[in-house]
C-alpha cells in the first residue's frame, strides 16, 4: 500500500517514440501524405499482369481502371504485409447476369501466386442480387459472411475501406497468428476482425502455408457480364 500511495502520474506517462506526423487527406477517401498511391487516375505504373509479370494492360480513361477480361488478374508490383487499403469500384450501370455472373471481381489482399490463389475480398453486384451470402460484396470469399449490405445500385461508385493484417509464421512453417480483416464497405463494417482460416478457395478447405509479404491483386472474372472499374486506390503500410 505504501507504494501505491507513492505513486505519481509521472510514472505511467510515455513521451517517446513520438508518432509521425501524417497529414490527413480533405475527406476521408482523400490520400493522407503517408499514403502509397497505387492508382492516381493516370497510368498503371505500379501494376503488372499477374499471370507473367508483363505491364498491367487493363483500360485506363477519364481517371478510371477498368478490367479488360481478356488479359487477365492484375496485381501491384510491391508486395505489402500489414496496411490500410482504400479502393472505389462501380458496377456498370447495365449490368447483365444474376448471381456470381453478375458483376464479379475481388481484391486478393494478398495474393499467393498465379489465378485466384490469396486472400479475397469479394467485389460483385450485391444490390437485388441474390447469391449465396459468404460470396456477396464484402465477403472474405467462403469464409466470412458480411455483417450487413450496404450495396449501392449499379452505376453507383462503391468504396472499401481495409485494415489487413498479414498471417504470421513460425521457422517450421507452422502458422502463428492467422491473417485478420477489417473492412468498411461504403462506411459501413462488414467485417470485423474476421480470423481467416487459411486462402480463399472456391473449392475445398482452406490451409494456410508459410509466405511472406505479397502485392494486392485485382480480379478479371471470367463471368460474361460488362467489366468493372475502379478508382483512387491507395494503400498505407501499418
Amino acid at each position: 500500500m505504501a507504494n501505491a500511495q507513492q505513486a505519481k502520474p509521472e510514472d505511467t506517462e510515455i513521451w517517446t517514440p513520438v508518432p509521425k506526423v501524417v497529414t490527413p487527406g480533405e475527406s476521408f477517401r482523400d490520400a493522407p501524405s503517408d499514403a502509397i498511391i497505387l492508382f492516381n487516375g493516370k497510368n498503371l505504373d505500379q501494376w503488372v499482369q499477374n499471370d507473367d509479370g508483363s505491364p498491367a494492360k487493363w483500360d485506363v480513361h477519364d481517371g478510371i481502371l477498368t478490367v479488360n477480361k481478356k488479359y487477365g488478374n492484375i496485381a501491384t508490383k510491391q508486395s505489402f504485409t500489414n496496411y490500410q487499403l482504400h479502393l472505389e469500384w462501380k458496377v456498370p450501370a447495365d449490368i447483365e447476369g444474376s448471381g456470381q455472373a453478375r458483376g464479379n471481381s475481388g481484391v486478393f489482399l494478398a495474393s499467393l501466386g498465379k489465378g485466384d490463389a490469396g486472400y479475397e475480398l469479394q467485389v460483385l453486384d450485391s444490390y437485388n442480387n441474390k447469391t449465396y451470402v459468404n460470396g456477396m460484396a464484402g465477403s472474405l470469399y467462403k469464409q466470412a459472411i458480411p455483417l450487413a449490405n450496404p450495396g449501392r445500385q449499379p452505376g453507383q461508385w462503391q468504396t472499401y475501406d481495409v485494415v489487413w493484417t498479414a498471417p504470421t509464421f513460425n521457422a517450421d512453417g507452422a502458422l502463428k497468428t492467422p491473417a485478420k480483416a477489417t473492412v468498411f464497405f461504403n462506411g459501413v463494417v462488414v467485417e470485423n476482425n474476421f480470423e481467416l482460416i487459411g486462402p480463399t478457395l472456391y473449392i475445398g478447405k482452406p490451409v494456410y502455408k508459410a509466405h511472406g509479404p505479397a502485392p494486392i491483386k485485382l480480379q478479371a472474372h471470367g463471368d460474361k457480364s460488362k467489366p468493372l472499374s475502379f478508382r483512387n486506390i491507395w494503400v498505407r503500410e501499418l
